[in-house]
C-alpha cells in the first residue's frame, strides 16, 4: 500500500505516506486525530465539531476550541503540504490529495488507547504489569490503570493474586490456535 499511488494514512505507523514520501505524526497526537478524521472521510468534508471532538476530545466545544482548531489546521497544513492539501469547506474541512488519485486508510487490528496492552496479552501467555511497562516502555502505574480500565470492560482477568497476579486476555481470533497447525503428513 505504501508503494502505491494512493495518499496512505498509516494509523499502525501514525504517518502520511505518498509516492515514497513519509510525514511522521506519532509524535503530534492532534495533527494526527485530525488528519485520520480527513482521511477517513475523504473525499467529504469533516464538520468542525467532529474535528474538534475526535481532536480534543470535548463534547461542548466553545470558541476557544474552535480557535485551536484553526491553529492546528494550519500546523497541519504546513506538515502535510509536499503531500496534501487541507481546504475549508462551509462545513469545515476536506483533504486534497496532491499528486494521489485516491486516500487509503491502514488502521491497527487493535485500535483504542489501550491497544497495546491487548495486543501483548491477547497471545495467550499470563503477563505481570512490571512485564507490560517494561515491554511498552511505560511506567507500573500507567499499566495498572489501563488493566484495571480493561478488567472493568472485561477484556482482560486476573490470574492469581498479589505479587503473583498475572493478566490475560482471550485470543483475537474465534478458533483455538492448534487448528492453525498443519497436521501430520501421512506416512510421516
Amino acid at each position: 500500500m505504501l508503494a502505491s499511488d494512493a495518499l496512505v494514512l498509516d494509523a499502525c505507523r501514525r504517518g502520511l505516506a505518498s509516492a515514497g514520501a513519509w510525514q511522521p505524526l506519532a509524535r503530534r497526537p492532534i495533527l494526527f486525530a485530525l488528519a485520520q478524521s480527513l482521511a477517513q472521510a475523504w473525499p467529504r468534508d469533516v464538520e468542525r465539531d467532529a474535528l474538534i471532538a475526535s481532536a480534543f476530545r470535548t463534547r461542548r466545544p466553545d470558541e476557544t476550541h474552535r480557535a485551536r482548531l484553526r491553529v492546528e489546521i494550519g500546523r497541519l497544513r504546513a506538515l502535510v503540504k509536499p503531500l496534501a492539501g487541507v481546504e475549508a469547506t462551509p462545513r469545515g474541512f476536506v483533504l486534497r490529495p496532491r499528486s494521489a488519485s485516491e486516500v487509503v486508510v491502514i488502521a491497527p487490528p487493535i485500535d483504542g488507547e489501550q491497544a497495546a496492552v491487548v495486543a501483548l496479552l491477547a497471545d495467550g501467555t499470563a503477563w505481570s504489569t512490571s512485564a507490560l511497562a517494561l515491554a511498552l516502555g511505560a511506567s507500573q502505574r500507567t499499566v495498572q490503570r489501563a488493566v484495571a480500565e480493561l478488567e472493568a470492560a472485561g477484556q482482560v482477568r486476573a490470574v492469581g493474586a498479589a505479587r503473583a497476579r498475572r493478566w490475560v486476555a482471550p485470543p483475537l481470533v474465534d478458533f483455538t490456535t492448534i487448528l492453525l497447525l498443519p497436521a501430520s503428513l501421512p506416512g510421516a
